[in-house]
């Protein structure tokens, strides 16, 4: 059955990153993938900035009109309809990281309300402004829900400081994850991380005590956005 997965939060959540992540990952599966790069709101942390590798992946991308062409003001174009009735397996939407970003999703409200298996996952990094306590985190989104008429299906920890994350971050990013599930409700689906950091985190889970249920699965990830400056100098993007 086609599935749809709408992955949003706040600026430097990791969305793009875990949107990134499930489209090679459908692609590596043998699926038909469609990445929706939505995001109209950051011009500088686009799935579009992968464009090459995942065509080269054989997934179909699809992103606001003039991304990465030095033009920032893009459109959002037509051919996104396209998705609710093409022959993807996968359909991945990348969305803006605020509920201004949301509002792009709004339009196709009445498309996603008739979904049979569709998903809205709402990435949490507590280490970055504006998402570093519940309070802020369920304040988005509400704020999310009332522009974009979506309701969030589920929770992801992603809590990093990029290339000096540690275990140490997730744990942390464990207990506001944990706070905003219990007060909203919404199930936490997965700890998203590199595969050592993401392992060491599951040895202290345990050790520690932690809830599985507020951890949900462990979701391994390749950092695909790099923001290693050093190394950007030297290589690009």
């Amino acid at each position: 059955m086609k599935r749809y997965y709408v992955i949003i939060g706040n600026f430097g959540s990791g969305k793009t990153e875990l949107a990134l992540n499930m489209a090679f990952d459908g692609a590596k599966r043998g699926e038909k993938v469609t990445l929706v790069d939505i995001d109209v709101i950051n011009p500088y942390f686009r799935s579009t900035e992968r464009k090459a590798d995942l065509e080269a992946a054989g997934i179909r991308l699809i992103s606001p009109n003039f991304t990465s062409s030095g033009v920032e003001v893009p459109s959002i174009p037509p051919e996104i309809f396209s998705v609710f009735s093409d022959n993807s397996d996968l359909v991945i939407f990348d969305v803006g990281g605020d509920p201004v970003g949301s509002i792009a999703m709004g339009q196709y409200y009445g498309y996603f309300k008739e979904l049979e298996n569709f998903e809205v996952w709402y990435v949490i990094n507590v280490r970055r402004p504006l998402s570093s306590g519940a309070d802020e985190n369920l304040e988005m989104i509400d704020k999310i829900h009332g522009v974009s008429r979506l309701n969030i299906t589920g929770l992801i920890n992603n809590t990093n400081l990029a290339h000096e994350s540690g275990a140490e971050d997730l744990v942390y990013g464990y207990g506001v994850t944990k706070e905003v599930s219990e007060r909203s409700g919404l199930p936490v689906i997965g700890t998203m991380g590199t595969e050592s950091i993401l392992d060491a985190f599951i040895i202290r889970a345990k050790a520690e005590g932690l809830d599985e249920a507020y951890i949900g699965r462990p979701i391994k990830i390749e950092r695909y956005m790099h923001r290693d400056w050093i190394n950007y100098t030297e290589k690009g993007l």
